[in-house]
């Protein structure tokens, strides 16, 4: 009677049983602070992606040891003030456990202070401005700087083209063009360059001619720009109304679709450096553009790489965090536990390095990647050989 009794109530002891252990599954809430709207959410709609496709693998796979990965995501539009707001709202109101974003250079020097003040990760995917890890240990990210980027970008393009002598155009008022023209004036400089000109223009510009009149006239084999897609692909539009045919080289600001969406073919033979391309065929990158493809209709780009890697690379950290449910705790636990992951994704191989201290305080981590050049041909970039 009594075995009867238990293999009547045995269902409903395993339902009881699978509750309890589902009781210990939690939410594992991340910050995502990016431009979704304005001039940089050319930029910030890719990274949202990004990590939503990766999140959402995470999760079909049983998130991490059994905890759903949930992203909190705000749109911090591209503005420093923004970013500030969202940061404050993340750490303070939503209490996320960290922090990605946000998109631009100028905005992370702005609004990654907040984060390291209250010991926070913030993980940038797309800031590559020398200084930002700087800030303090609480600072990561896995956009490759364009101090790496660069220099190998230039020695690829002058060997490809025999430059011997090229003008310079850049945006003189945000952190991300001002940074990429000292990297490429240093290293226009070290590789013996001539530069014939050095053109400025202010973020909003829309016409370039004056500037670029100037740059004809000193009749460069090549030109430098230093500048985000939509000014670059304007600028080279504009070049050729006026019957220039140099090739251009960039930053990665260069790599994203809306480059070839306004300068079609003029952009053609335009050289810039990335740690992602397309062409990369391992099986990860084949992976994650064919998910991509089918989750949104659409050709992924560096920025939407990168974040997919780096909700992979945070998810491959809480790995080795036991949560507590102290969030003070467990989000030193994250930044304790990040320096040593080591990833193979979609980007290729990645691995933390540690960022220089500043004015003798600690500093946060940069990426360890090897930078691949890209050259534009039939309206994409592809593998410079």
């Amino acid at each position: 009677m009594t075995h009867q009794i238990l293999l009547k109530k045995l269902p409903l002891l395993l339902a009881c049983a699978g509750l309890m252990s589902a009781a210990h599954a939690a939410e594992i809430k991340l910050g995502v602070a990016e431009a979704l709207t304005g001039p940089a959410a050319k930029y910030g709609v890719p990274i949202r992606n990004g990590f939503t496709l990766a999140a959402d693998e995470i999760n079909t796979k049983g998130g991490v040891a059994g905890n759903k990965l949930v992203l909190v995501i705000e749109d911090e539009q591209g503005k420093k003030e923004e970013a500030i707001t969202v940061f404050k709202k993340l750490i303070f109101q939503d209490k996320v456990l960290m922090v990605f974003g946000p998109t631009l250079s100028n905005s992370a020097f702005a609004a990654d202070p907040i984060a390291n003040a209250a010991k926070v990760v913030a993980f940038g995917t797309s800031n590559t401005a020398d200084g930002i890890t700087g800030i303090g240990p609480h600072i990561f990210r896995n956009s490759v700087m364009e101090s790496d980027v660069l220099p190998v970008t230039t020695r690829a393009a002058v060997k490809h083209f025999g430059l011997k002598k090229v003008a310079v155009i850049y945006g003189n008022d945000d952190a991300f063009t001002k940074n990429g023209y000292d990297v490429f004036k240093s290293t226009l400089e070290a590789q013996k360059i001539q530069v014939t000109d050095t053109e400025t223009y202010a973020k909003g510009d829309v016409d370039f001619k004056a500037q670029l009149t100037k740059i004809k006239a000193t009749n460069p084999d090549a030109i430098v720009c230093s500048c985000l897609a939509e000014e670059a692909a304007n600028i080279i539009l504009q070049t050729r109304t006026l019957g220039m045919k140099q090739p251009f080289i960039g930053g990665n600001g260069f790599n994203s679709p809306k480059l070839f969406e306004i300068a079609k073919d003029a952009a053609e033979n335009s050289i810039m450096g990335s740690p992602w391309s397309a062409e990369n065929a391992a099986p990860a990158n084949k992976a994650f553009i064919a998910a991509y493809k089918a989750k949104f209709n659409a050709e992924p780009d560096q920025f939407a790489a990168q974040a997919y890697d780096a909700l992979y690379v945070v998810a491959d950290a809480l790995k080795k965090v036991k949560l507590t449910g102290a969030l003070d705790k467990d989000r030193e636990a994250v930044r304790e536990a990040l320096p040593g992951v080591k990833h193979d994704g979609a980007t290729g191989k990645f691995a933390f390095r540690r960022a220089p201290a500043k004015d003798g305080k600690e500093a946060g981590y940069d990426a360890d990647q090897v930078a691949i050049v890209n050259i534009a041909k039939g309206g994409k970039f592809v593998l410079l050989k």
